[in-house]
């Protein structure tokens, strides 16, 4: 589940649609569980689950394999799974966060170490290129709900702090403590999010020349193609023209 800030390129970018659809609810699955398991398993009482669950919904997930999910956390059933971070570089400099859920640490290191030493990039120690982001609350929506003064309108009134839109998406920045308030509010006008979630927003972003961006790519594709990898975060913007190129 590549993430945000010029994802949308990765997201719609030829051919990352057609991504294996059991590998994609396997990740959903792990995240439902995981959001279950560590708070109640009511999604209305729940933000974290409750976000999850909007989040395989957008991905028409059955609802029996949600339930599944949640079920799996309330009987305790399955690996139990802890949240890791890394941080490194990819190519032409980019810094990237990576967000991973485990049942074994060294392998998802390892795969995670390779993945950026095979494509360019190399993996930082904690804390190596966070400092450049910020930790805060997404909101997304797809191009279809409004143009762009219309989704503008509702986040102001739904206390939304920034809006980024295309003819794609919109996404939706807040502060993390008012992120399911200001869902909530935006379901009176826009309808349920195609996701709401905790997000790395890059306070710089870095354009990607021509010569780094294949490679770039092919460093996000290979770490969100693991299985452990939850999500991945970049600082990045390649230009329309070089993803044009890039077809």
């Amino acid at each position: 589940m590549a993430g945000h800030s010029k994802f949308k390129n990765i997201m719609h970018r030829k051919g990352a649609q057609d991504k294996k659809r059991s590998a994609m609810f396997s990740k959903l699955s792990r995240e439902i569980t995981v959001a279950a398991k560590m708070g109640m398993p009511d999604p209305d009482m729940n933000p974290r689950l409750r976000a999850a669950i909007n989040a395989a919904k957008a991905q028409s997930m059955p609802k029996d394999n949600i339930q599944r999910a949640v079920d799996k956390a309330s009987k305790g059933d399955g690996e139990n799974y802890e949240e890791v971070r890394y941080e490194g570089y990819g190519p032409g400099g980019v810094a990237i966060i990576v967000e991973a859920l485990t049942d074994n640490r060294n392998r998802t290191a390892t795969n995670v170490r390779t993945a950026f030493a095979k494509n360019g990039g190399n993996l930082g120690a904690s804390g190596a290129v966070s400092h450049g982001f910020e930790r805060l609350g997404l909101i997304e929506y797809p191009g279809k709900v409004g143009d762009e003064e219309k989704v503008l309108e509702a986040a102001i009134e739904a206390g939304a702090d920034d809006v980024e839109s295309d003819e794609d998406s919109h996404s939706i920045w807040v502060a993390i403590e008012s992120l399911h308030e200001v869902a909530r509010e935006l379901e009176k006008t826009l309808g349920e999010a195609e996701g709401v979630k905790l997000a790395w927003k890059p306070s710089l972003k870095a354009e990607v020349s021509a010569d780094d961006a294949a490679t770039l790519l092919k460093l996000i594709d290979t770490l969100d193609d693991d299985d452990d990898v939850q999500t991945v975060w970049g600082n990045y913007e390649i230009p329309d023209e070089v993803m044009e190129k890039l077809g």
